[in-house]
């Protein structure tokens, strides 16, 4: 009788952990990255009011793909608009541009930053681009190069305020504050010679 007893327990303790519905493990926070998404709308034909519409837009729908927008620059001159994002990918950026305003980036990178300074007031921002060529470049050699250009800067009156590296397409953009763009040439011509391709004045937003 004990033994057909804890059987019976046995079998049916057996029965009831089978319906009990599986323990998962606890939801891990999906990885985010650093991006610089890139919008080349054509000179003449951006305006930064209109890009702080559009960015007040992404906000108020970055939380369903998981993106958070950081900051942005505009390029009125050339009609660029810079876009620096944290997201899982580079889908959800494209997903958020697309629901929130409907203009989707050209280019975005995947990036590394350096160590943000402080802005000064006066000087306007100047946002330059190194393209070096792919797999030409590490974030550790433009780490080595922008303190070059910190031990620079003053005698040019340039602020450097941050970097953003792309190692696959070797793509540096280091935004920095000065007098005119000659002088952002200046200060890296004499820091380490890397002359970058394209410097413009940008506005600021985030």
């Amino acid at each position: 009788m004990k033994v057909s007893f804890y059987l019976s327990v046995f079998i049916a303790a057996s029965l009831i952990s089978s319906r009990l519905p599986a323990q998962s493990a606890p939801a891990v926070q999906a990885t985010e990255y650093l991006f610089i998404d890139v919008h080349h709308l054509g000179a003449g034909k951006v305006k930064y009011e209109g890009v702080a519409e559009a960015h007040a837009k992404d906000l108020a729908v970055e939380k369903k793909y998981g993106v958070h927008f950081i900051k942005y620059w505009v390029d009125e001159k050339n009609g660029n608009v810079y876009c620096l994002s944290s997201s899982p990918d580079t889908q959800s950026i494209r997903k958020t541009h697309a629901e929130a305003h409907g203009l989707l980036p050209d280019q975005i990178y995947l990036v590394t930053e350096g160590s943000e300074a402080m802005t000064t007031g006066g000087n306007p921002f100047f946002l330059d681009i190194h393209e070096l060529g792919p797999g030409k470049v590490t974030a550790k050699d433009v780490a080595g190069a922008h303190q070059k250009d910190l031990a620079v800067e003053k005698k040019y009156g340039v602020n450097f305020i941050n970097y953003w590296v792309n190692e696959k397409e070797g793509v540096v953009m280091c935004l920095s504050q000065a007098a005119d763009s000659n002088e952002v040439i200046k200060t890296h011509a004499e820091a380490h010679g890397l002359i970058p391709k394209y410097v413009m004045e940008v506005k600021e937003g985030e």
